[in-house]
């Protein structure tokens, strides 16, 4: 028993490193990504967000932040995961490929001054960066969260994207910094939008 307290304390404590190298890293480009939302938002734009596996719960749980709320009331925010609707991601799978279970939504749904939150541990996910190309091609910006290297997500993205790149290698930490930093940003979007209450 004393083995399994030492493994979940390590977990612990190697959670809170990686947050803490994180955290001098990627706090004011969040804060550029929260800014860049509200204008959106502002702008009757939309946000678009998908990812894979644990990142598609991630982009599901920022939607459903922005759609209904984060912590205080306010009216809900356009927004929406790419990973939700199995009628559509079976169908993609099924006809084209796979790796195109997110661009066709984005050149269908995407619209120029629309958003795209690709988020991706590895950065290699390679439905996640047609994606990105796919909003490139709409005139949308593009936040992407990975980790690691980046990976090809880093070398795709343009001048107007965030990248908010998580100095980490294993994916559980990776996936717990994006979910601090899907919180920090919806805090963020609050913030500004309820005019610092």
């Amino acid at each position: 028993m004393m083995d399994l307290i030492e493994r979940v304390n390590q977990h612990f404590l190697d959670s809170l490193a990686a947050k803490e190298e994180a955290r001098s890293l990627l706090c004011a480009p969040a804060a550029a990504a929260a800014e860049r939302m509200v204008a959106a938002l502002m702008g009757d734009r939309k946000i678009l967000a998908c990812g894979n596996g644990g990142s598609a719960a991630d982009a599901q749980h920022f939607a459903a932040e922005m759609v209904g709320r984060f912590e205080k009331e306010r009216p809900g925010l356009a927004a929406m995961s790419l990973s939700t609707d199995t009628s559509v991601l079976t169908a993609i799978a099924n006809d084209y490929d796979y790796d195109l279970i997110f661009s066709k939504q984005v050149r269908a749904l995407g619209q120029p001054g629309d958003l795209l939150l690709a988020i991706s541990t590895s950065g290699n996910s390679l439905n996640v960066v047609e994606a990105i190309h796919a909003a490139h091609e709409r005139q949308m910006t593009v936040i992407a969260l990975t980790g690691r290297d980046g990976g090809k997500i880093a070398d795709i993205l343009s001048g107007d994207d965030i990248h908010l790149n998580v100095p980490a290698a294993r994916t559980a930490r990776i996936q717990e910094v994006h979910m601090m930093l899907i919180h920090g940003i919806c805090d963020a979007i609050d913030f500004i939008l309820l005019d610092g209450e």
